[in-house]
């Protein structure tokens, strides 16, 4: 197929899906190999970009994705919304920084650094999608394991992990979140601080 029939193929496919699609699915139903896949999916990124679409193609790891331009969220959110979702606490970001920095972890090890009991705050990540259970720990009583979603590399706005603030050296025992790690994840705070900033300004 022409580069025009790919964008094209391509574009009905992530918007069929709705979901990310992996890269290697990808290019066995386009029948093309990464490099071209990838080539295609920037150019796709590009004019989207360039002529102020209301859509983006996003890449979450391995896996591409439509979604809409965050320029135009709030629109969104007031036509498709009934009320805004809650947003993150203080020890929810908390727990998710922990998690997002040390995993695959266990809420016992969250809880460990935190110093108080997170298993709330580990459901309500588990329902917004943040978090996922990954399997268990080989160790006595088989622990749950824990690591991010894509939805929360979506929510923050981030390709892929390594794409987080570097983690300061700290130690692990202090029973707490240190200063450290709160500085660390002020790249996660952005986005609510923001949406905090706007509706200030409209009241």
């Amino acid at each position: 197929m022409e580069l025009k029939e790919l964008q094209a193929a391509l574009e009905g496919i992530l918007f069929a899906s709705g979901e990310p699609v992996a890269a290697e699915r990808l290019c066995v139903g386009l029948d093309v190999d990464r490099g071209t896949l990838d080539q295609v999916a920037q150019h796709l990124m590009d004019e989207y970009s360039f002529q102020h679409r209301g859509i983006r193609l996003v890449k979450l790891d391995n896996c591409y994705q439509l979604c809409s331009a965050p320029e135009y969220a709030e629109h969104i959110r007031k036509t498709l919304e009934s009320r805004k979702p809650a947003r993150l606490s203080q020890s929810a970001l908390e727990v998710l920084s922990v998690i997002a920095y040390y995993q695959p972890t266990t809420r016992a090890y969250v809880d460990q650094i935190r110093g108080v009991d997170s298993s709330y705050t580990v459901g309500l990540l588990l329902e917004r999608e943040l978090i996922e259970e990954c399997g268990r720990l080989a160790v006595p009583g088989r622990p749950i394991l824990y690591r991010t979603t894509k939805n929360f590399l979506r929510s923050f706005n981030l390709t892929n992990l390594d794409e987080l603030p570097d983690l300061p050296d700290s130690s692990a025992e202090d029973g707490q979140i240190t200063l450290e790690l709160e500085a660390a994840v002020a790249k996660l705070r952005q986005e609510e601080n923001a949406d905090r900033q706007e509706e200030a300004q409209e009241a």
